[in-house]
């Protein structure tokens, strides 16, 4: 048996790894650490795992042992990062999403300095802000706790507000020693583009239809291709997808749109009540997606997210005035900005409907 599997059956907490399309990548990059760059951006398109490489990287770059430059899971600095307590990481990333990754305060996680009762009583901010980056000073002017590597993770980096990203942009004008930031962002034009001069790209790749449904099949998804088209290509968007809904086109859709084939306009009524109780920002993402589709049709390409409405969505697009289709799309994607807002949930599913079936009625 290997240390890493000698640790895994001592129930050790296992050491973050890559993921199988993001292993390739990995090693030609990690190759290089000797001459690293201080600021990286990794950056490509959401819900392939980006996070997930920026963690198993910075468990790589701390392993005393590596393993053909990947972390070997059984040298103390890994079993330090598995436990969550190596002293040499730091993460830069909204309350908010500390919260939904499950995180406690502790090593590798950023001291808030609002202690108080009050500030435990407002909402995780979703933003990265000034005094996060202002406590890693004090990281940055002690030793590297082994001699080597210290990496910061800042994910999302366009959670970084103004302020927070100019005081980071200081930081790596003048880079502390034996430091490497990893930020992750979908995109860099998301970023303040002298920020972004500051990093090194990598672009990391989205894995094949092959790879991805592979891995989704391990996941325990039925039907690995629905829930892969449905989420545009994007496994771990897919994995969440499935986390929300029971199929990956929604039979709600599947009903809407075979009615809106027919050009019959379709009783809102019992449809209403049903959304009404799903969260606001997912019917309308099914909806920004089958729209996409739509525009796909009417400009002759294959559908990208429910190929399974095809015929339907081939008639309704047909129908429908190319220019309407277009406008409602941009609408969608306005009230997907409110999603998040305290609307009146039954009123907001209704007039959304009735734009959707206005738009592929109306010819």
């Amino acid at each position: 048996m290997s240390p890493a599997g000698a640790a895994q059956g001592s129930q050790q907490p296992a050491v973050p790894a890559f993921l199988p399309w993001q292993v390739e990548t990995a090693r030609a990059w990690l190759a290089q650490r000797d001459r690293f760059a201080h600021a990286w951006l990794l950056h490509g398109m959401a819900g392939i795992g980006k996070i997930d490489f920026a963690v198993a990287a910075a468990a790589s770059l701390l392993c005393e042992s590596s393993a053909q430059g990947l972390a070997c899971g059984a040298c103390p600095a890994c079993l330090w990062f598995a436990r969550g307590n190596h002293p040499d990481l730091r993460r830069l990333r909204p309350e908010a999403v500390a919260l939904q990754e499950g995180a406690e305060q502790g090593e590798g996680e950023e001291a808030p300095a609002e202690g108080t009762a009050a500030a435990a009583k407002r909402a995780p901010s979703r933003e990265i802000r000034i005094d996060q980056v202002r406590a890693l000073e004090s990281w940055f002017n002690t030793g590297t706790h082994r001699g080597g590597w210290r990496v910061a993770l800042v994910y999302p980096a366009q959670s970084l507000n103004v302020v927070s990203a100019n005081a980071l942009l200081k930081v790596l004008e003048e880079p502390p020693a034996h430091t490497i930031f990893l930020l992750v962002a979908d995109a860099p034009d998301q970023l303040l583009p002298t920020l972004v001069s500051r990093c090194r790209r990598l672009p990391l790749p989205a894995p094949t239809a092959a790879q991805a449904s592979q891995w989704l099949a391990g996941q325990g998804l039925d039907d690995p291709q629905a829930w892969l088209a449905a989420a545009g290509g994007a496994p771990l968007a897919a994995v969440r997808l499935a986390q929300q809904r029971e199929s990956a086109c929604p039979d709600w859709l599947q009903g809407l749109w075979q009615q809106l084939a027919q050009g019959q306009a379709p009783d809102l009524g019992p449809l209403v009540e049903g959304l009404e109780k799903v969260p606001a920002g997912q019917w309308l993402d099914v909806l920004q997606r089958a729209y996409a589709d739509l525009m796909l049709h009417a400009a002759g390409a294959a559908p990208r997210y429910f190929p399974q409405l095809g015929a339907s969505a081939a008639r309704i697009a047909a129908r429908a005035r190319p220019a309407q289709v277009a406008e409602t799309a941009r609408w969608l994607a306005q009230q997907q900005r409110l999603a998040g807002h305290p609307l009146n949930a039954k009123l907001f599913v209704h007039a959304s409907l009735q734009r959707v079936v206005l738009s592929c009625l109306k010819g």
